[in-house]
């Protein structure tokens, strides 16, 4: 009996239709889909455009927290994670010490504790008065001081990553310790560590909504003030949300497409 190639042939392209239905980004399209009915919403009602505007206004505080942050967390983190693998105990256990100090209290605390208590013990110390230390910049200290410990863990597992035998190879050729750490092993484990502090950076530009407790003006401190005015809870809020949806989402597919570049070269 004769088949017909339309019959075998029709079935495997539905299936193939069907598979790619389901490896669509649905979760993707569903988040662009509530940003764009929101945004829809902002330029077609005065009220939410309004508000957007007013929200805006905390925008440049929010980047710049998150960016001047970020820059000296990576830098205080990488000196705590090589503290973390030094081979000298003493240096060592201070640097797990303090990782572990700051890992195992709440971050809203610290964000008090440092700003309200540390940074003018320090500002005392060097006979400076208290109120020369913005509160912008005692929010930065804390997220640097917070976060530095985190990126010292990310560090240190990169480090960790890298077979003891390329050390090992690089002092073969002469190079000291240091030069083997900065010259072989951090390169390769920067590039193995990337994803992860790509998260920290999101996580961390989400956080500095914690420092409007602080009364930083940026988003979410101009957000409270708004609605402690007009009352309008849902739509300030429903806005503000949509601004932190949105930063990350951008921010998330910048930092892919940076990792595959990264990825590419190596």
């Amino acid at each position: 009996m004769a088949v017909d190639q339309d019959q075998i042939i029709t079935p495997k392209r539905e299936f193939a239709g069907r598979s790619n239905l389901v490896d669509l980004p649905w979760w993707f399209l569903i988040i662009l889909g509530i940003i764009v009915f929101m945004a829809i919403r902002i330029m077609t009602d005065p009220l939410h455009q309004g508000i957007f505007n007013t929200i805006l206004q905390g925008l440049g505080t929010t980047l710049y927290v998150t960016a001047v942050s970020f820059v000296f967390a990576l830098i205080f983190g990488l000196i705590l994670g090589l503290g973390r693998v030094s081979s000298n105990p003493i240096i060592r256990n201070l640097t797990i010490t303090y990782i572990e100090f700051i890992r195992g209290v709440p971050m809203l605390v610290l964000i008090f504790t440092i700003s309200f208590a540390v940074v003018p013990l320090f500002a005392r110390s060097f006979g400076l008065p208290n109120n020369t230390i913005s509160l912008t910049t005692r929010a930065i200290i804390a997220l640097v001081l917070i976060y530095g410990a985190y990126i010292a863990e990310i560090f240190r597992a990169g480090i960790e990553s890298i077979s003891r035998g390329q050390s090992e190879a690089a002092r073969s050729l002469g190079m000291t310790r240091a030069q083997a750490m900065f010259y072989v092993i951090l390169p390769q484990a920067v590039r193995n560590v990337m994803p992860a502090l790509g998260n920290d950076l999101i996580a961390l530009l989400k956080d500095t909504s914690l420092v409007s407790v602080l009364g930083v003006r940026e988003m979410t401190q101009v957000a409270r003030l708004s609605v402690s005015t007009t009352f309008r809870y849902e739509e300030t809020y429903f806005i503000l949300t949509l601004f932190y949806l949105s930063m990350t989402l951008v921010l998330s597919l910048i930092l892919q497409w940076i990792q595959r570049r990264v990825g590419a070269r190596g």
